[in-house]
């Protein structure tokens, strides 16, 4: 039996997945979190194999969760299902942790399949995901685009305040001071050449990493 998390901030996906995990013999879902919050909570008082979780949700988001998750429960496998397309968010996540990347707009049959492997303590490796990972390789070091060469801790922080949230807030969420964040801002800003978080909102609306 794999025992499944559901984190989505919407209750009518959690429903949805809920009823279709309910039509395999071998699923059980052990638990479900409207929030990152809520996920790791889950994750600390439910016994779970596959946390199926989505990115986009108020608060702490799925990217803020997937870091905590990784802290506290390394073996944990962890399914992102984001209704953003894979090339904007799938080979970060992975890299970061993530045993695998689906969108919302896959095959139901796919989250399944996807699951099981997870479940197995593998990556679920998608052939869209492959292609970009495929390219990703290919790629001499420079053409990747700036993004893609942050930490995980970066990565967090840009896209905080590509939002427009303020350092102070993004340290209180990420339970680092004032000082920790301005440091890995200005990493983030020489790493991506930009100047302003003018400049990140900017470039994260262009590549679609934010609505």
């Amino acid at each position: 039996m794999i025992k499944i998390g559901i984190v989505d901030d919407h209750a009518v996906v959690r429903t949805g997945l809920k009823s279709f995990f309910s039509t395999f013999v071998d699923f059980r879902v052990a638990g479900e979190a409207g929030s990152g919050r809520e996920a790791i909570d889950l994750v600390r008082t439910a016994d779970l194999d596959v946390l199926v979780m989505d990115l986009s949700m108020p608060g702490q988001s799925g990217i803020d969760a997937l870091a905590m998750v990784r802290a506290k429960a390394p073996d944990l496998g962890v399914l992102i299902l984001s209704g953003y397309p894979e090339e904007h968010y799938a080979v970060n996540l992975i890299r970061q942790g993530a045993s695998g990347y689906l969108n919302k707009e896959c095959e139901p049959e796919e989250i399944a399949k996807a699951i099981r492997t997870i479940a197995l303590g593998r990556r679920y490796i998608s052939p869209s995901v492959a292609e970009l990972l495929a390219g990703q390789l290919e790629r001499k070091d420079g053409s990747a685009p700036p993004h893609e060469h942050l930490s995980e801790r970066e990565f967090q922080v840009f896209l905080k305040l590509a939002k427009g949230e303020t350092v102070g807030a993004i340290g209180e969420a990420l339970s680092l001071s004032v000082k920790t964040i301005s440091t890995y801002r200005t990493r983030l800003m020489e790493k991506m050449n930009l100047s302003t978080n003018s400049d990140l909102t900017y470039y994260a609306i262009k590549t679609q990493l934010i609505d």
